[in-house]
């Protein structure tokens, strides 16, 4: 059996935190997860995490970068009491990272987080899926080909259904079932 051979899939980030704020051109989330979570849908059908620091860090990287072409994303904020969730598309920016607040300058495309008191969630729309021409959060989607890189994705669930034995070429030993988070 060969080696699995790393593989840029197309995939989503979520970023998590305590609360969001939604104002005068800037995203502020507070209490952010400092871990995110990255998923490609079919036929890859990968998961995994990525360290929220290393994602700010790559921002500006690569030649198909965020920096040069900016991603859509759904910011979801809940109310504290459960009583409802309110939705914003936006557009990502320059993300700065201090502590635990991660501040985003933004283009709001539609909704508002006026209100919103509790925990939110950020789905972050990376483009490269080639069946759709419009994108998670209801933009045209733009050409690019953008994603993460998984090792030996396509062998993950047999190597869990397999005891999840350690290969040589996972790394690192984190973020893939059965592994733990990174962090």
């Amino acid at each position: 059996m060969g080696q699995a051979k790393p593989e840029v899939v197309p995939s989503l980030f979520v970023l998590n935190s305590r609360g969001a704020s939604l104002k005068d051109g800037k995203l502020v989330l507070t209490g952010i997860s400092p871990n995110a979570i990255v998923f490609a849908d079919r036929p890859v059908r990968a998961a995994g995490h990525d360290l929220t620091t290393r994602i700010v860090e790559d921002w500006g990287n690569g030649s198909d970068n965020f920096a040069k072409d900016p991603p859509n994303a759904t910011v979801s904020g809940f109310k504290k009491d459960g009583s409802s969730v309110l939705d914003a598309v936006v557009v990502l920016k320059s993300p700065k990272l201090e502590g635990d607040k991660l501040t985003f300058d933004v283009d709001i495309l539609e909704g508002d987080l006026a209100g919103a008191d509790g925990p939110a969630s950020v789905f972050i729309d990376i483009i490269g899926r080639p069946f759709t021409p419009l994108s998670f959060a209801g933009v045209a989607r733009r050409t690019a080909w953008r994603g993460a890189f998984y090792r030996g994705a396509a062998f993950a669930g047999a190597a869990a259904v397999a005891g999840a034995a350690a290969y040589p070429y996972y790394a690192p030993r984190c973020g893939y079932y059965p592994y733990p988070p990174c962090y």
